[in-house]
């Protein structure tokens, strides 16, 4: 399932130009919408341009234009002097500008715009299992997308061992991470437009008798042998009791 089924811009509106560049990230195939980043009133004698990486042009206005390598693919949105970008792909990732060309030359948008694929979905793989003090440790490897993270793992989290975990939130690069959540153990293989994970149940990796109960519950080990000490306490009992009313009847 992709975590993200639709890219949304945040834009700030201010009256200064902006300062820096705004990162947005865009699923393969998709549309996105870039918008001016501040008031635009255009003058007589300006035209505004969106360029791509500095150099190329990719619409201009007045008079309306779509470049060559644009066509069927840009839009200029006239009422707002947004850019629409349609179909995206790899190769179209890059910086974005948009700039008012009159008297001055001043920007009114900047983005970075990076395209990206959906993950591959990760596979995890279990290495061994074994028991020290009572507590079931499960040795795992996470692997996707050419590079794994191996982790050992209880019932209630998971310490890298070994591999490189490849990402960050903000970084192009996919996320690889090893954790424990609902009883399982979770391999998870993200970038900021989707993500796929792969997961064993713990309670199938280990024997019962080795994974350790929550603090303050009770085994059912335990819990059985209670039981039948309390059925055999009455037992007795009864047999006593009854022993005793018998040699008082007859004695």
């Amino acid at each position: 399932m992709s975590l993200l089924l639709g890219i949304g811009l945040l834009t700030c509106i201010t009256s200064s130009e902006p300062s820096a560049e705004t990162s947005v990230f865009v699923l393969k195939g998709q549309d996105v919408r870039l918008n001016v980043q501040t008031n635009v009133q255009l003058k007589d004698v300006d035209v505004i341009f969106w360029k791509f990486n500095r150099s190329d042009n990719v619409v201009m206005y007045p008079r309306k234009v779509t470049f060559e390598r644009y066509r069927g693919r840009a839009e200029l949105i006239v009422g707002d002097f947004s850019l629409l970008l349609k179909n995206l792909q790899e190769e179209d990732s890059g910086l974005y500008d948009a700039v008012v060309s009159g008297i001055n030359d001043r920007n009114v948008a900047r983005y970075v715009l990076v395209v990206q694929e959906k993950v591959e979905p990760p596979v995890l793989t279990v290495n061994s299992v074994s028991s020290i003090n009572g507590t079931c440790n499960v040795t795992v490897t996470c692997r996707g997308q050419n590079t794994s993270v191996t982790s050992s793992c209880n019932s209630s989290t998971c310490s890298q061992v070994g591999g490189e975990s490849r990402g960050a939130e903000t970084s192009t690069v996919p996320l690889l991470s090893v954790y424990v959540a609902g009883g399982s153990i979770i391999c998870n293989h993200c970038n900021q437009v989707s993500w796929a994970n792969d997961t064993k149940e713990i309670v199938e990796l280990c024997p019962l008798k080795s994974v350790s109960p929550p603090a303050g519950s009770m085994s059912v080990c335990m819990l059985k042998i209670i039981l039948v000490s309390v059925g055999l306490v009455i037992m007795i009992s009864a047999v006593i009791t009854v022993h005793i009313r018998h040699r008082f009847h007859y004695g």
